[in-house]
C-alpha cells in the first residue's frame, strides 16, 4: 500500500478481502523535509523514490479504519519506524489497534534512514538499533497484559498496566536484510520481511537466515519470511519458494500499469516511472481491477494442484 492515496485503502482492503489476499502491508514515514541532508540508501543519487507530496496515511489509523470494513484480511507494517517514536507510543497504538482488529495486526518494525525525522521527534538517531533490541522485548511484555515491568539501559519502567491488551501476542517482524538487521532478525523477532529479489537471491538470503536461527538455537521454530520477487511470478516459483520455507509474498498489482501510464514524479529520472508514482497516480477502480485478476490468475494458480 506505499504511496497509495489515503481515500484508496479502504476500498481496497474490501476488495483484496474478497480476492483472497491474505492481507495488506503498510509503509511508514512522518513527513518529507524540504532540505534533507540525509541520502536515501536504495537509489543511485541518493534522493527518495517518491514526491514530497507523497500521502504517509498515519498507519494505525488507517488499519483501524480497514478493521472496520473488513473481517478476515490480516494488516502488517513494511515497515513501521518504531525508534522513531517513543516505547509507549508504539505501545499504545499497535496494542490498541490488535484489539480492535481481533488479533489481526503484525508489527513489522525497521530502523528507518532519515535523520531528519528522528531530530524533530526527539528521538535519538545514532543509538536507534540498540534502542529496538531493547523495545521488541519491552513490547511483548507490556502486551502480555496486568502488570508490566522492564529494566533496560534505554528503556526502565514498572510496574505499569497499559490496557486494552491484545488477547494473542501480535507477531513483531524485523525488516532489512544487512548483516546487523538479520542478526537482529535472529535472534530477536517472530519473522522477517525482506525485500524484492530473484530467486536465486532469495535462497542465498533465506539460507543464511535459516544458518543464523540455528545457531540461536530457533531452528526448529515456526518462523515467518515475507519478501517480494523481482522476476515474474509463476508457479513454479512460488513452489520453490515455499520448499525454501517463505510464508509470504507481497505484491502490488498496479506497479506494472503505472509503469506503462504515468510520467515521472518529480525529482525522478525522465525515463523511470516506478511504484511510487504508479501507487500514488493509479485510479482506484484500475486499483480494484488488477488486484481481482491477479487473484484470478495468480492466487488461485499458485494453489498446489
Amino acid at each position: 500500500m506505499a504511496f497509495a492515496p489515503a481515500d484508496h485503502y479502504l476500498p481496497l482492503a474490501k476488495a483484496a478481502e474478497h480476492a483472497g489476499y491474505t492481507g495488506l502491508m503498510l509503509s511508514d514515514h512522518i513527513f518529507y523535509p524540504q532540505t534533507m541532508d540525509t541520502i536515501y540508501p536504495d537509489s543511485e543519487d541518493g534522493i527518495p523514490i517518491w514526491a514530497p507530496e507523497t500521502p504517509w496515511p498515519d498507519i494505525w489509523v488507517m488499519v483501524g479504519a480497514m478493521a472496520g470494513v473488513t473481517s478476515r484480511l490480516e494488516f502488517a507494517t513494511g515497515i513501521y519506524i518504531a525508534p522513531l517514536r517513543d516505547l509507549f507510543t508504539v505501545a499504545k497504538q499497535v496494542g490498541t489497534a490488535a484489539v480492535v482488529s481481533d488479533n489481526r495486526v503484525h508489527l513489522g518494525i525497521g530502523l528507518g534512514w532519515m535523520r531528519e525525522e528522528f531530530d524533530q521527534t526527539g528521538q535519538a538517531f545514532a543509538n536507534r538499533g540498540k534502542r529496538t533490541d531493547e523495545m521488541i522485548p519491552a513490547l511483548r511484555e507490556i502486551w502480555r497484559g496486568g502488570w508490566a515491568e522492564y529494566h533496560g539501559k534505554y528503556y526502565d519502567f514498572g510496574p505499569l498496566q497499559m490496557e486494552p491488551s491484545p488477547t494473542r501476542p501480535v507477531p513483531i517482524w524485523v525488516g532489512g536484510d544487512s548483516e546487523p538487521a538479520m542478526r537482529r532478525v535472529a535472534a530477536l523477532s517472530d519473522g522477517w520481511i525482506g525485500n524484492p529479489y530473484s530467486v536465486g537471491e532469495a535462497e542465498r538470503r533465506v539460507t543464511n537466515l535459516r544458518r543464523l536461527l540455528r545457531s540461536h538455537g530457533r531452528a526448529d521454530e515456526h518462523f515467518e519470511i515475507t519478501i517480494g520477487i523481482s522476476e515474474p511470478l509463476t508457479r513454479d516459483v512460488v513452489r520453490r519458494l515455499e520448499d525454501l520455507g517463505v510464508t509470504g509474498l507481497t505484491v502490488m498489482p498496479w506497479v506494472a500499469e503505472g509503469h506503462k501510464t504515468f510520467p515521472a514524479a518529480a525529482g525522478s529520472r525522465d525515463d523511470e516511472v516506478g511504484p511510487a508514482v504508479a501507487s500514488n497516480r493509479t485510479e482506484l477502480q484500475s486499483k480494484i481491477d488488477l488486484v481481482e485478476s491477479f487473484a484470478e490468475t495468480m492466487i488461485a494458480g499458485a494453489l498446489p494442484t
